[in-house]
């Protein structure tokens, strides 16, 4: 039959559409009919039903994907947490359901041993972006992006950075990955702004920064990226301005009152941004960005005060994760929307180890 393929047994797919045009998703049914059904499959069968042919794989692959199951209201919020054991010789991928459960493994990650590296997600899709690549112990910032499709647990190679760089800041806007500034190929300093289309596949440099920026970090809030923290060549020591990038007008601002200095872990949830400080683990420091406003939340905490954390997202609320060993401690959850008092819970979402990064995906 012109267009099929036979696959093992008597299981029959369809070639890829792109050199196929017109075949349908499902052979009787108009695409839109079929992809909703296709939607309505449980995550985990995603793998089997790519391996049925090219066109359901290439399909899951896609936006229409996450946006066939987002309008059924069938995606599922799991979290993926980089731990390190202990003695910080082995990092693992861990996925984690609302009610704490690890619900796979993730395969490793190719390419060398990174730090200094940047994360984010884009389309359901987790992106590992850059920093320093470890080799033989020897450090070098890299231009290396790789991409982990949550849906088929699988990773992919992207297009390089135009700018090698570690110690940068990224963020997902609008539907594009924004990475600014950081350490250089030489050590140099740098104020260079690249952006990545997931529809190209490119990443394109744009408007720089007026001065270098590095050791910052970054967030996308009502449509614009913002960069805070880290150091300035304009400064002397950790700068408080904020640089606000537009991209419908592809011009960059800095707003005065940036709050917060040296943060060791940032998260957006609810619209806000909610940031802890290198020299005050005990306290939530919140930005609003419709009044440009700050306030301070004592964090909950007994024992020592050298306990580091590092934010989590699931259900639109804030999981507060150990950086370092301390097995009595129990994961802290802060609800932004409880009623006064209520806020802070204790949730039995944990990592097997210490907690480096963590990114929420739905799909």
């Amino acid at each position: 039959m012109a267009g099929f393929e036979r696959g093992n047994g008597s299981n029959v797919c369809l070639t890829s559409l792109v050199n196929f045009e017109g075949i349908p998703l499902l052979p009787g049914l108009p695409d839109d009919v079929a992809k909703y059904c296709l939607a309505l499959v449980p995550r985990s069968s995603f793998p089997t039903m790519a391996a049925v042919c090219k066109t359901w794989r290439s399909f899951i692959r896609s936006k229409d994907f996450v946006r066939e199951r987002t309008m059924a209201g069938v995606l599922e919020e799991w979290l993926y947490v980089l731990t390190m054991d202990t003695d910080g010789k082995q990092r693992r991928w861990e996925v984690l359901d609302r009610l704490g459960r690890k619900r796979q493994l993730v395969r490793p990650m190719p390419g060398p041993a990174k730090v200094g590296f940047g994360v984010t997600v884009v389309d359901g899709k987790l992106i590992f972006i850059a920093g320093y690549s470890i080799i033989n112990g020897v450090a070098s910032a890299s231009s290396d992006v790789y991409q982990y499709d949550s849906c088929l647990n699988s990773w992919s190679k992207l297009a390089d950075l135009n700018v090698a760089r570690a110690e940068f800041a990224c963020a997902e806007v609008n539907g594009m990955v924004y990475v600014v500034g950081g350490y250089g190929i030489e050590g140099e300093r740098l104020s260079t702004v690249e952006v990545y289309d997931p529809d190209t596949g490119k990443w394109t440099l744009i408007e720089s920064l007026r001065r270098p920026r590095w050791d910052c970090f970054a967030c996308g809030l009502n449509g614009k990226l913002y960069v805070l923290g880290g150091r300035s060549s304009f400064t002397i020591g950790h700068t408080r301005f904020i640089d606000v990038y537009d991209p419908r007008n592809n011009l960059w601002s800095e707003m005065k009152n940036g709050g917060c200095l040296m943060v060791t872990t940032h998260a957006v949830v609810d619209k806000k941004l909610f940031c802890i400080e290198w020299k005050n683990q005990r306290e939530l420091a919140i930005f609003d960005p419709e009044n440009c406003s700050w306030k301070r939340v004592r964090v909950p905490l007994t024992g020592s005060t050298s306990i580091w954390l590092r934010f989590g997202i699931m259900s639109g609320k804030l999981l507060l994760f150990l950086v370092e060993g301390d097995h009595g401690y129990q994961t802290l959850l802060y609800d932004p929307n409880a009623t006064p008092g209520s806020e802070w819970q204790n949730s039995n979402i944990k990592p097997s180890g210490l907690c480096i990064c963590s990114v929420t995906i739905k799909a």
